[in-house]
């Protein structure tokens, strides 16, 4: 019996093992265990994903959320590491470019458990975030670089990494086309919720520390938000760190003014919002590929992408957020935009079944 223990903490990371957990499950002779780190930890960013998403329930959950990078860091590696001694398990399963892929990768290497690294090779080149700087290190940890493109792999090849590298394309498109055919059901309901109609509306997410803590790019995004929010509506599903920070600021009603806020949302929901709305500002990485996969257009309101294919294929724009009248234009200019549709940067579909069949012939 080979045993897996697969480490999350963050939304992003539900979701994608939502769909190779359900490929694992069906092999004999392999056990995977979820380890939950806890980075995530309130209902509207961990609990109904696994609900509602049938993942397994974690059989640990360390409970390390909040603090400063290192403090989280240190914690959940101490924790981890402790699981692994007892568990001793054949291989480690990370994702993405979290604080908890980056624990979980230190505290498998250096117990010399293999690490399987999910969304391997992706690269901002910009060192001052911290994602960054966890996906550089948790790569050059790993035994098994699975990457979601070639322009990855090219990477990888770069910094002098290509053994152990394989293209399985992009597992959250796995997750797209699956949970696509559950949206039609539910587009009305959430619409209603929102009190929008189809293509009618500008749906944003902004969470990403370089905007949520730099006041003069939050202040330009909520400015350029509000006088977009005078022409068509505005809906925001609220991070717990943006509403922390308006918060604290004593300004989150004037900030927030004519936009509509709501809570975050599970994956199904926000499917039905980004297939609905006309336009995306986002600062998220995910979320900007999902709009893609939606065949909505994107304005990403950060410096650089890791996902420059959606830049290429004229899906998405950058636009560092560093005045209302530049992310004012770039939403202008992307509004209506229908970009290259014959490309496949992702693979087809089956990055979860390449991922299994990879680990368990290596295993």
């Amino acid at each position: 019996m080979k045993k897996i223990i697969t480490i999350v903490g963050a939304r992003p990371q539900f979701i994608k093992a939502a769909m190779l957990s359900r490929v694992l499950a069906d092999y004999q002779g392999l056990e995977e265990i979820i380890l939950h780190t806890g980075q995530h930890y309130d209902h509207g960013m961990s609990d109904v994903f696994f609900s509602e998403m049938n993942i397994p329930r974690p059989k640990y959950n360390l409970g390390v959320g909040g603090g400063n990078q290192g403090a989280m860091t240190g914690r959940q590696l101490e924790g981890i590491e402790t699981v692994l001694i007892d568990e001793r398990p054949d291989c480690v399963l990370v994702y993405g470019d979290t604080n908890s892929t980056l624990a979980g990768s230190l505290a498998a290497a250096k117990l010399h458990i293999p690490v399987a690294h999910v969304e391997a090779g992706l690269r901002s080149y910009n060192r001052r975030m911290p994602e960054e700087v966890n996906r550089v290190l948790t790569d050059h940890l790993s035994r098994f670089l699975l990457t979601p493109s070639h322009k990855a792999a090219l990477n990888l090849a770069r910094e002098g990494l290509e053994d152990g590298v394989h293209f399985v394309g992009d597992i959250m498109y796995d997750a797209a086309l699956f949970y696509a055919g559950q949206t039609a059901s539910r587009v009305g309901t959430i619409l209603d919720r929102v009190h929008q109609t189809l293509d009618n509306f500008v749906l944003v997410t902004v969470h990403r520390q370089e905007n949520t803590d730099a006041p003069d790019r939050l202040e330009a995004i909520l400015d350029a938000l509000r006088q977009l929010a005078a022409d068509r509506p505005v809906v925001l599903p609220i991070h717990p760190r943006l509403r922390k920070m308006l918060e604290a600021g004593g300004k989150f009603d004037e900030m927030t003014l004519g936009l509509t806020i709501i809570a975050p949302v599970g994956f199904v929901d926000m499917i039905s919002l980004l297939q609905a709305a006309s336009l995306v500002l986002t600062d998220s990485g995910g979320v900007q590929k999902e709009a893609y996969f939606h065949g909505t257009p994107a304005v990403i309101l950060r410096d650089e992408t890791e996902w420059g294919e959606l830049v290429d294929l004229n899906w998405a724009t950058l636009c560092p957020p560093n005045s209302p009248a530049h992310i004012l234009a770039a939403a202008d200019a992307m509004t209506g935009r229908t970009g290259d549709t014959e490309a496949t940067p992702y693979g087809s579909g089956d990055a979860a079944e390449r991922i299994a069949a990879i680990l368990l012939d290596e295993l």
